[in-house]
């Protein structure tokens, strides 16, 4: 006996999944490998993209291992958004894919927001420019390899770079195209801001727009042998991962609001319309190419910073259990130690954009304990997401759903519900991307008539986390003065990145003279 099923591809920035989950919402196979980030200097961050389509491989083949009895009716596939994604005319990637985390673009970040024309791509595309977004990067790459512009023939997001691998087309959708060059009253590429931003020659690199609930190709002889799927099924046009993640947590619809913490960080509240103010450095995807948009904060911030601070405090050899034990003897407020979670090489760019920002901790002393230092970064984390929330307008009484790879983690639950003062919700299903994709499969394929009905039926239980009474005093002050830290030692980030280079470039020079 078959069950009818859809397979959902997530390709992360760390790891890919591939999961088989039934029309009724029943995870039936489900696969992971992880995949590695290389940074040939501290300011780039690039990846492998035949190694991204391998783990593709590898993940869909173990899935559907898994799942015998499984009848697939389509893949739909989300992953990692922005950053460049380049391929030659015959489909070979002609370099490693740029990250959306790269910061070699932040001088010309810095040239474009005094120049004007970051202030023409928050106007038009209703998201404010960074150092990992194409139309920067692109402009950065022809000036560092202009033989690699030259053979490049397309920009693939990574969602659509595996689509192409899978079908043999060219396509996008909104969600992606929101963070190039759409405009997102229209939903379709602004000739205008070509023209301002003088890159008329890119529009060639640019992919079609199509609805992210339609089918884009089917299944290739080729990716068929390599995927393990059967030739000719369909594959659907999909999202990138943070507002799919928002589908498959059962909060995309207007009024609802949502947060990830993984790798970055996301604030998402959905709106039928335009809402944010044009001076806020907001992100804003056209969800459905009909005026309903999500309007979200994405900040650079996320559980690398726990990572960092585990090596860097010596801890490397306890397992998170025993860290959050450790961070726990703490207790709330940290013995007031207040940390600053923007530790990207990129800077950061919600809800402010600063290509210069850095991490640290402050208020510390000679009676501060590893474990004040542990938990302030557990802190500081909610606390970014905090002001993100606040700066979006979204209501303490709004229930937030929250996801992520940090989101399995009870600890970080309650503190970000302590920290915001608001009830979160934690989905069971830690593969939310792969069941967003499955529910935008299920409108594809006309087994439901929308994407909210389709959302419904693959809701899974969550688990609530409420604001503890008895702390809400310590972090509303604790709030203002990690607001107050932060914008005290702002002004000091350019010099400080100036002296982390230069240091680089010492060390670096002293190792090459070294016998």
């Amino acid at each position: 006996m078959t069950t009818k099923a859809i397979l959902g591809i997530d390709a992360g920035t760390t790891a890919v999944k591939s999961v088989v989950i039934s029309t009724a919402g029943e995870v039936l196979g489900s696969s992971r490998t992880e995949t590695e980030i290389s940074r040939p200097t501290h300011t780039q961050a690039e990846q492998d993209m035949l190694g991204v389509w391998d783990a593709v491989c590898f993940t869909t083949n173990k899935a559907l291992a898994q799942a015998p009895s499984a009848k697939i009716l389509a893949v739909s596939v989300t992953g990692q958004g922005d950053g460049a994604w380049l391929i030659d005319s015959n489909g070979n990637p002609t370099g490693p894919a740029v990250l959306w985390l790269d910061g070699r673009a932040g001088d010309r970040v810095d040239t474009w927001q005094s120049d004007g024309r970051a202030d023409a791509v928050r106007r038009i595309t209703g998201s404010a420019l960074f150092s990992g977004a194409l139309p920067v990067l692109l402009e950065e790459l022809e000036a560092s390899d202009p033989e690699r512009l030259e053979a490049s023939a397309h920009h693939l997001n990574c969602k659509d770079w595996i689509r192409f691998r899978l079908t043999g087309e060219i396509a996008t959708d909104p969600t992606e195209a929101s963070r190039t060059y759409i405009d997102v009253d229209t939903g379709q590429y602004s000739d205008e801001l070509f023209t301002r931003l003088g890159q008329e020659r890119f529009r060639r690199l640019l992919a079609p727009i199509k609805s992210s609930t339609s089918l884009a190709g089917s299944i290739t002889s080729a990716a068929a042998k390599a995927t393990g799927l059967p030739s000719g099924l369909p594959v659907v046009t999909g999202m990138v991962d943070t507002p799919v993640g928002g589908i498959g947590l059962g909060a995309a619809k207007p009024g609802q609001a949502y947060a990830i913490m993984g790798t970055t960080s996301f604030v998402g509240a959905v709106h039928s319309q335009k809402t944010a103010a044009t001076d806020l450095p907001v992100i804003t995807l056209s969800f459905d190419g009909e005026g309903q948009v999500l309007e979200c904060f994405a900040p650079m911030n996320g559980t690398p910073n726990l990572d960092w601070a585990r090596d860097s405090l010596g801890l490397s050899e306890l397992s998170w259990k025993e860290i959050e034990s450790l961070a726990d003897t703490s207790g709330p407020g940290a013995g007031g130690v207040i940390y600053l979670p923007y530790a990207s090489t990129s800077g950061e760019r919600a809800p402010f954009v600063d290509t210069a920002a850095s991490a640290g901790w402050a208020n510390l002393s000679v009676s501060t304990k590893t474990s004040d230092m542990v938990r302030a970064v557990y802190e500081g984390l909610a606390q970014s997401l905090r002001e993100c929330m606040d700066t979006l307008g979204i209501d303490s009484t709004t229930t937030i759903r929250l996801s992520g790879g940090g989101a399995q983690s009870d600890m970080i639950c309650q503190i970000i519900a302590d920290v915001s003062g608001r009830t979160i919700e934690r989905s069971d299903d830690s593969e939310l991307g792969a069941r967003g994709c499955a529910a935008l499969a299920l409108v594809a394929t006309r087994h439901a008539d929308s994407v909210h009905n389709a959302m419904d039926v693959l809701m899974t239980p969550v688990r609530r986390f409420e604001p503890t009474p008895d702390v809400q005093q310590i972090y509303k002050v604790q709030s203002q003065a990690f607001r107050q830290v932060r914008d005290a030692i702002q002004p000091t980030w350019k010099t400080l990145r100036q002296l982390r280079a230069d240091a680089h470039q010492i060390k670096d020079a002293t190792l090459i003279q070294a016998p």
